[in-house]
């Protein structure tokens, strides 16, 4: 599923996923750019409250949109299911402030019987430069 359907798909699970009024209620300011057949596009700018006390992007608040945009992007497979972390890795490269534009691009590199495993970058919208690359593995076989 890519185009149209991915995008709307996306978006609907985007809506439900932050319709809270506990921590994920700090996602609701990702906008879906694209997505389909294992791969999700986003975007954000970066709030005061995603900042740590130095200014800069909060890692903690990093690692939560790799866990969230990556888990979309697996919803994007077909008969996929959001499954539980089993790993995710960040690699911190470069800052973020208040005000600068994000695109996160997650992919599904493989999802199998019972492992997923998906790889997603931060980068500045303005000129590429990454800001945090991971890898997430998710455990989506039957309990």
């Amino acid at each position: 599923m890519s185009g149209k359907k991915g995008i709307e798909l996306l978006r609907s699970i985007a809506s439900v996923m932050t319709k809270t009024n506990g921590y994920d209620r700090c996602l609701q300011q990702l906008v879906m750019v694209s997505g389909g057949d294992g791969h999700c596009l986003a975007e954000f700018k970066v709030q005061e409250e995603h900042l740590n006390r130095a200014g800069g992007l909060h890692g903690g608040f990093t690692a939560t949109i790799v866990d969230v945009v990556t888990t979309y992007a697996l919803m994007t497979k077909d008969n996929a299911v959001p499954g539980v972390s089993v790993d995710i890795h960040v690699s911190y490269l470069k800052g973020a402030r208040q005000g600068d534009e994000v695109v996160i691009d997650a992919n599904t590199v493989r999802a199998g019987r019972n492992l997923a495993f998906l790889e997603c970058e931060l980068r500045h919208k303005k000129d590429n430069s990454v800001i945090a690359k991971a890898s997430h593995t998710k455990y989506i076989g039957s309990s």
